[in-house]
């Protein structure tokens, strides 16, 4: 295993590009199994939850190679149907292949997928769409069979929740499908137009994607194509916050503006600069960062629960006491409690999150407790004083490609190297669960003066998450 040390107080400049989305991607590459030819994804992000995907790919009987960021995808010879417990745990993502499986297959067989434990993200939402389509269910010994007793059909289906991963899978089985599917209160994120966009190059019929309501014409097959991922806002975002942390300017080339649409105006609440022009976005942090009065994590186009954690990193180190509110995971905070190692004044209570800003961090130890969560210790890192260590890389490997060479090429101290020390490094004593830091006492009135202004869980989220961010 390997580590990441870093000597903080750096400021950060320059210019950067993002790699391609991976929330995008893996869609694609489930897509790319319903495909009857060759499928060549361009802008294809390095990243281990890629390398996961593309194992289910092969062990289905898919033809994979990479060259670089292009993964081509001859799905000719398929002839799987089942993803085995070893691959469905290495991410909570293997779950859009069910989509895809049924339409090509008309049979799937699979566990409860794996990846962060960031709460319960339960998979409800497919299960039912699937059914809707004319698949029928037997669950035994925690492993899910599917089968098609005549044909997959369109319906109209309608979410309680516009979940990501939901939508993704109604869309990959409905391409194929007999007939037309609605589907109302769909998921908005660009990566499901991205989606879209892929299916459509390879013959299907889609109507709507990007808006709540999508319309579905199934089409008898699909046949392969080129396709370039959008780039991925997540990281973008994770990087602009990673100047402001520093005191830096950072420009990101090659990004969509509008993709980072409810960031931006958090970061010009901070006291930040930003220019946004074609496809660049420009940030020029102040001294002192300022404190953000509340955010809220949303569906898209709201806040995006994946910022969450960089966000609150940046956020321990502004002037003044800024609260968050986690609308869809009930356990997204674990990343709290190694903050407070590096001096950070926290609280957390319920789906709440109170920073109290502080003048300054001190460099530690930490382990990463999930893939944005670990990202967030780097960006305490980068601030801190003295010297931070950051185990527990393999999370921020599934959704970050080589952080530590972008992080360097503008002007960190940053290093990854073997864990020599790892035996016997475990989980830290104190605050273990990661879910609720003590307060510091001084926060207290700030709680209460905010409380009335944080929406119930159940108001923004309809007491169900989409269960399929990471």
């Amino acid at each position: 295993m390997e580590k990441i040390i870093i000597h903080g107080q750096k400021r950060l400049c320059g210019e950067i590009e993002v790699h391609g989305s991976k929330n995008s991607a893996l869609p694609i590459l489930a897509a790319a199994s319903l495909v009857d030819g060759v499928s060549e994804i361009h802008n294809c992000p390095q990243l281990s939850d890629v390398d996961a995907a593309i194992h289910i790919l092969q062990h289905l009987g898919c033809k994979v190679a990479r060259d670089g960021h292009t993964v081509t995808v001859d799905s000719t010879g398929m002839n799987g149907y089942e993803i085995p417990d070893r691959l469905m745990r290495e991410m909570r993502s293997s779950v859009v292949f069910l989509g895809a499986i049924l339409g090509r297959a008309k049979h799937a067989r699979l566990c409860a997928p794996g990846g962060c434990e960031i709460g319960l993200r339960p998979i409800d939402l497919h299960i039912s769409a699937m059914e809707q389509l004319g698949a029928e269910l037997k669950e035994e010994g925690g492993r899910l069979e599917f089968t098609v007793p005549k044909e997959l059909s369109g319906a109209r289906i309608t979410l309680s929740f516009p979940s990501v991963g939901a939508t993704e899978n109604i869309l990959l089985a409905a391409a194929t499908a007999t007939g037309r599917t609605v589907l109302q209160n769909a998921a908005r994120e660009p990566e499901i137009s991205d989606l879209a966009d892929f299916l459509n190059g390879c013959g299907a019929r889609i109507h709507g994607a990007g808006d709540s309501t999508i319309i579905i014409d199934g089409v008898k097959r699909l046949s392969g194509t080129g396709h370039t991922v959008i780039p991925d806002r997540i990281a973008a975002s994770t990087y602009l916050l990673a100047g402001a942390v520093t005191q830096g300017r950072i420009c990101v080339k090659d990004i969509i503006p509008a993709h980072l649409g409810a960031l931006l105006p958090v970061m010009k609440e901070a006291g930040c600069d930003i220019t946004a022009s074609g496809r660049w976005i420009c940030m020029s942090a102040p001294p002192r960062l300022h404190r953000v009065k509340m955010t809220r994590t949303m569906p898209y186009p709201g806040f995006p629960t994946d910022v969450q954690a960089p966000l609150s990193a940046m956020l321990t180190v502004a002037d003044g006491t800024s609260v968050i509110i986690e609308n869809i995971f009930e356990s997204r905070y674990k990343h709290a409690a190694e903050l407070l190692r590096f001096g950070a004044k926290i609280s957390v209570e319920g789906r709440m999150e109170v920073i109290e800003g502080v003048p300054r961090l001190l460099g530690t130890q930490v382990v990463a407790p999930d893939l944005r969560g670990g990202f967030a210790l780097i960006l305490a890192g980068l601030a801190a004083h003295g010297e931070t260590v950051v185990r527990g890389v393999e999370h921020i490997d599934r959704g970050y490609e080589k952080p530590e060479q972008i992080l360097r090429s503008l002007g960190a101290d940053i290093q990854r190297i073997q864990d020599d020390e790892e035996e016997g490094f475990g989980k830290h004593k104190e605050n273990e669960g990661g879910t609720e830091p003590n307060a510091p006492a001084d926060i207290g009135s700030a709680k209460n003066d905010i409380k009335a202004d944080a929406a119930a869980p159940d108001e923004s989220a309809g007491g169900q998450p989409p269960g399929d961010v990471e």
